[in-house]
């Protein structure tokens, strides 16, 4: 039988208390929202798979941590996938083993499909697009369906960078995708968009992706620049194409009775929080990336290629997704598209 994971949380706390000499505090019941009385503390566990460098950690997950704390929400962060890979944790707040999560929206659309569409290619002009929507009233019907579906809740979003192409030659169109195995992430709507842009999608763990570069099992890859520069695959690419051809997602979400445990107060506390780490976190990756590329420069690391024709690329992808999403899919592409900037 399988060990609750809250349980196996507390061993390996109390591990760390032993070895560290810490004091642990043992997790404590909320009380209802609107509830009378003194306002309980309350221990919550947010995981994530990011390392502690990574800016959904530093200006996302301990953002949430830090403005959560003052209205008695201990958020207890477990990051670098300690709790599982995506797949396995969304599973587990839905079934309220974990609290809090910060996921991909693909890893999201197993549970519910129709979130799928939030990772389609083009589908976001750009990082605010994404935050817009997210704070819009355009998002409910997506949020509130997932929350029906799934009993997860969804408390906001934002971009951790665009993906760009690399290869050991420049991507600027898509008749240069021709003859090259690329590797994208092995889910439904990541080789739905190597479909779209004409692409030949290998599947290659993210783990394995530097050997399989090096050895030339794949000919290329799409990353954001932090993915790439976290598995040093600029080591073993000659190019890095421009392409901004899809935005990085990443959904905070959250326990339905977790959430309904909390006080109103707690509530805002961490619905302020998340809403200040979805302004802090594109901004972090933003300088982060800056500075990547500055390096780049200086240093010849890979050639950068700018004059990518991204026009071609959205031509291309747009109409194929529009002839493949579901019928329940089209209306989010269109809910997406109702708060495009100008």
């Amino acid at each position: 039988m399988r060990t609750p994971v809250r349980m196996r949380l507390a061993a390996v706390t109390a591990l760390v208390a032993l070895v560290g000499g810490s004091t642990v505090v043992a997790a404590q019941s909320a009380s209802p929202a609107g509830s009378a009385g003194p306002q309980a503390a309350v221990d919550i566990t947010l995981a994530h798979s990011y390392t502690d460098v990574q800016p959904q950690h530093a200006c996302g997950a301990q953002v949430i941590k830090d403005g959560a704390a003052p209205a008695g929400v201990a958020v207890e962060i477990f990051g670098a996938s300690q709790l599982g890979g995506d797949a396995d944790r969304i599973a587990l707040v839905a079934s309220g083993d974990i609290d809090m999560d910060i996921q991909g929206a693909s890893a999201l659309s197993a549970l519910y499909p129709p979130m799928a569409v939030v990772d389609g290619a083009f589908v976001f002009d750009d990082a605010e697009h994404l935050k817009r929507f997210f704070t819009d009233e355009a998002s409910k019907a997506l949020t509130d369906g997932f929350l029906a579906a799934t009993g997860v809740r969804v408390l906001g979003a934002w971009s951790a960078g665009a993906r760009q192409f690399t290869a050991n030659k420049p991507i600027r169109t898509p008749d240069d995708l021709q003859g090259l195995r690329m590797r994208f992430p092995p889910s439904p709507q990541f080789l739905m968009n190597a479909a779209a842009m004409g692409a030949s999608a290998v599947e290659v763990p993210f783990e394995e992706l530097y050997l399989a570069l090096q050895q030339g099992t794949v000919d290329g890859q799409e990353n954001p620049i932090n993915n790439i520069v976290a598995r040093s695959l600029q080591e073993v690419q000659d190019y890095i194409s421009m392409s901004s051809h899809q935005l990085n997602s990443n959904l905070v979400v959250i326990n339905e009775a977790t959430w309904q445990s909390l006080s109103a107060e707690q509530q805002a506390a961490l619905t302020a929080a998340v809403a200040s780490a979805m302004d802090q976190v594109p901004d972090c990756v933003d300088v982060s990336e800056a500075a990547t590329l500055e390096e780049w420069r200086a240093n010849n690391t890979i050639q950068i290629v700018e004059d990518v024709d991204r026009q071609a690329f959205l031509t291309k992808a747009e109409a194929y997704l529009r002839e493949n999403f579901t019928e329940e899919q089209v209306p989010v592409l269109e809910a997406i598209r109702s708060v495009a900037g100008e």
